[in-house]
């Protein structure tokens, strides 16, 4: 009976050092962790895009009279032929437009930018039915670490949430740290990384890079098992001994069961 006891103390230890390992597991990859059903989020006050240095925009001016809104809008060829080029953003935050001449279009969304246009054609008395369109040419983040795939990534709308960034890279990988997420952001020639803890919503609604901007940097940190496999004796995850080791607590659980019902317990 006292040996039948210590089977089952034996039983119970490894049960619970698999439980410990499983939730601890879980602890580690789960997003959200502290998200409660049905409980609204307060999500930060909507921030665009917003024109910077360096960025190409297409603008287009569209009227009744075609040829004339053509004069507006830059091709390749002769007005109205050819492919229209987008419009580079200087370093002094100015775009030059045909007849219009330069003016600065820095810290404006792309709508604001379409209106400005548009008053200045119908100040100028230059069009009288403008309409003008202003997208972004090829707006983008770099994601690189413990994701899907890694790379440029093209912003596909004005508002994009890190969450939503992290789903266009792919995911993190199952190695990937989801509390040592990084978004590295230049302004006015600094580069400041800001940490983001994907488990915490406090840490994902409240961060600073909740909305992603124009040529962030999304970095994920790998996990202890994956920069692991960078080193001599590699991930310890993936050696024999880690196998054998598995294999013999296995087998030593399954053991401690028959032997538990050979003695009728």
């Amino acid at each position: 009976m006292k040996r039948c006891r210590k089977y089952i103390r034996e039983l119970l230890f490894l049960i619970a050092v698999s439980t410990a390992v499983a939730c601890n597991t879980v602890s580690r990859i789960a997003y959200l962790q502290d998200l409660e059903p049905s409980s609204p989020v307060v999500l930060q006050e909507i921030q665009q895009l917003r024109i910077r240095p360096g960025d190409r925009l297409q603008i287009t001016v569209f009227s009744r009279d075609h040829e004339l809104a053509d004069l507006f809008n830059q091709y390749d060829g002769v007005a109205g032929a050819g492919t229209q080029h987008p419009y580079t953003v200087d370093n002094a935050g100015e775009v030059e437009l045909p007849v219009l001449g330069k003016f600065q279009v820095v810290g404006l969304t792309r709508l604001e930018l379409a209106e400005q246009v548009k008053s200045r054609l119908v100040a100028g008395q230059l069009i009288v039915d403008p309409n003008v369109q202003v997208e972004y040419a090829d707006m983008a983040f770099y994601a690189l670490g413990e994701v899907g795939h890694s790379g440029r990534i093209s912003i596909p709308q004005d508002q994009l949430t890190i969450l939503e960034a992290i789903s266009l890279a792919g995911d993190l990988s199952i190695d990937g740290r989801r509390d040592k997420v990084f978004v590295l952001r230049t302004e006015n020639g600094v580069q400041t990384p800001y940490q983001v803890d994907l488990r915490s919503m406090e840490s994902v609604y409240g961060s600073p890079v909740f909305y992603m901007q124009q040529n962030d940097i999304l970095y994920v940190e790998p996990n202890i098992k994956r920069a692991s496999q960078s080193t001599v004796n590699g991930s310890s995850l993936l050696t024999p001994g880690f196998w054998m080791s598995t294999f013999s607590m296995l087998t030593s659980a399954t053991l401690l069961v028959i032997r538990l019902i050979n003695n009728g317990i």
